[in-house]
C-alpha cells in the first residue's frame, strides 16, 4: 500500500458521521457567507484580504496554551460574528455586515477542512479531530 493510499484509509475510517456532518455545516455556512457578501457587492479583494484575519486569535498562544485557547475559540464561534450582523442592521452599517459575512466564511472554511475549536490540553486537539 502506498503511502498516500495509506493515509487516505486512515483519514477515511476517522470521518465519523457526526464529524462529516459538522463538516457540511461548515461547508453550508461558508456558501452562504460567500453568497451573502456577494448579495452585498463586498469587494472581492477585501474579502480576500479579510479572510484569515481570524486566525489572528492565534497570538493568544503566545501567553500560554489555555488563554490561546479560549481566545481563539471566542473568534472562532459563530456568536461573534452573529452580534456583528444584529449590530449593523441595527445601525444601517453595511460594511459591518460584509465584515460579518467575511467572519462567518472563515469559520465555515475552517470547519470544512477540519479545524475545530481547541481544547487546553494542545493546539492541535480540536472539537472535530486532532489536527
Amino acid at each position: 500500500m502506498t503511502t498516500m493510499t495509506h493515509t487516505s484509509t486512515i483519514a477515511a475510517k476517522s470521518l465519523s458521521l457526526p464529524n462529516a456532518f459538522l463538516r457540511l455545516e461548515g461547508l453550508t455556512v461558508f456558501i452562504a457567507a460567500i453568497l451573502l457578501y456577494a448579495s452585498q457587492s463586498g469587494s472581492a479583494v477585501a474579502f480576500i484580504l479579510l479572510l484569515l484575519v481570524p486566525d489572528v486569535s492565534m497570538i493568544g498562544y503566545k501567553v500560554n496554551i489555555r488563554v490561546g485557547s479560549m481566545v481563539y475559540n471566542l473568534v472562532h464561534t459563530y456568536a461573534l460574528p452573529a452580534l456583528l450582523v444584529g449590530l449593523a442592521l441595527a445601525f444601517n452599517v453595511p460594511v459591518l455586515l460584509q465584515i460579518a459575512f467575511i467572519w462567518f466564511a472563515h469559520i465555515g472554511m475552517d470547519r470544512t477542512v477540519g479545524y475545530g475549536l481547541k481544547y487546553a490540553t494542545n493546539f492541535k486537539d480540536t472539537h472535530l479531530q486532532r489536527v
